[in-house]
């Protein structure tokens, strides 16, 4: 096979131009922030042809990264599964030696380290719910996800509200501890709080209880905001949903686990789970806490939002990494 000369920012642009009608405008811009670090490293080892480029190559961009971004093993594994589909297209563009993407390595993440680890990060959320509003607007789906990452809420407190509880004046849902008539939440009583709501979130539950949602009471009389025909949404109903809509081949169009989607074990409803990259409600929360420390938001202000002790928080939900944390505080020297 005879290579074609590319530079890696040329190769970038094509790369984003050409899938520009396959990936949602989100999933588009998460793969271009991914990748451009490629490009950094390109032009640190002054690679102008990456038809030169070989499995050690490969490996030594994978450490620098790590380094550079102070990469956990999840960030490393998604950012690396990117880089692997970018690599699998300059094959078909002539780019680069064939079945060179196979030598794109990733950590392996044991299940603790899975459990503890994962959440839907501030580049993949947007692209799920990018395509929710497209394909699923105002759907049990789509509120259901829109509300776990915009309010931090767990499942539990989704499940939990009732059309009452929602005030479009106010902006904002109100969290019940019912536990006598079937809607408990963790933390009981302390867990009960106002959560405000943005214009956005505001206008879809507008739109799903005035076009969507059947008019349903459950066994006990109340009016669930989250319903079908049968009734309140259960709670193990909104995690096949969460688990259903975050896989990738679902709102991306590509699988980074080089899985043919005619024999993948995770494409029927039930399985969706065993999609590697599919994320459980909890990694909604994880990943809309550590978005919202990330944008700046006071840890107190997460905490009350959230629902969760500041020790919790430290322990549990912070994902930013040392050097996002330093950049954080570097913002505030100039006051001193």
């Amino acid at each position: 096979m005879s290579l074609e000369p590319i530079d890696a920012e040329s190769a970038l642009e094509l790369y984003l131009t050409d899938r520009a009608t396959e990936l949602s405008e989100a999933s588009l811009k998460s793969h271009e922030y991914q990748l451009k670090h490629f490009i950094r490293w390109c032009d640190e080892q002054e690679i102008e042809n990456l038809n030169s480029l070989g499995g050690r190559d490969l490996q030594r961009f994978r450490l620098w990264r790590r380094e550079d971004g102070d990469l956990n093993k999840v960030s490393e594994r998604s950012q690396m599964n990117t880089f692997r589909v970018f690599i699998r297209w300059l094959e078909s563009m002539d780019g680069v030696e064939q079945d060179l993407s196979q030598k794109v390595m990733s950590p392996s993440l044991t299940p603790d380290e899975n459990a503890r680890d994962v959440m839907l990060d501030s580049d993949r959320a947007p692209a799920v719910l990018a395509h929710l509003e497209k394909y699923e607007y105002a759907t049990v789906p789509h509120v259901a996800i829109s509300l776990m990452w915009h309010t931090m809420m767990r499942v539990g407190g989704v499940h939990a509200l009732d059309v009452d509880d929602y005030s479009p004046d106010d902006q904002c849902v109100e969290v019940q501890h019912r536990p006598d008539t079937g809607t408990p939440i963790k933390n009981q009583s302390k867990g009960e709080r106002l959560v405000a709501l943005s214009d956005q979130v505001c206008d879809l539950l507008d739109d799903w209880l005035s076009t969507q949602r059947p008019d349903v009471t459950d066994e006990y009389g109340r009016t669930p905001l989250l319903a079908s025909r049968q009734g309140r949404t259960k709670k193990s109903t909104l995690r096949s949903y969460v688990y259903r809509w975050t896989r990738p081949c679902v709102y991306d169009d590509e699988c980074p686990h080089d899985r043919n989607p005619d024999e993948c074990e995770a494409m029927t409803r039930d399985s969706a789970s065993r999609c590697p990259s599919s994320v459980s409600p909890h990694a909604i929360r994880r990943g809309s806490i550590t978005h919202s420390l990330n944008n700046n938001m006071p840890d107190k202000v997460v905490s009350d939002r959230a629902n969760v002790s500041q020790r919790v928080l430290d322990k549990h939900y912070d994902r930013r990494t040392d050097r996002e944390k330093m950049e954080q505080r570097r913002e505030y020297l100039d006051n001193i």
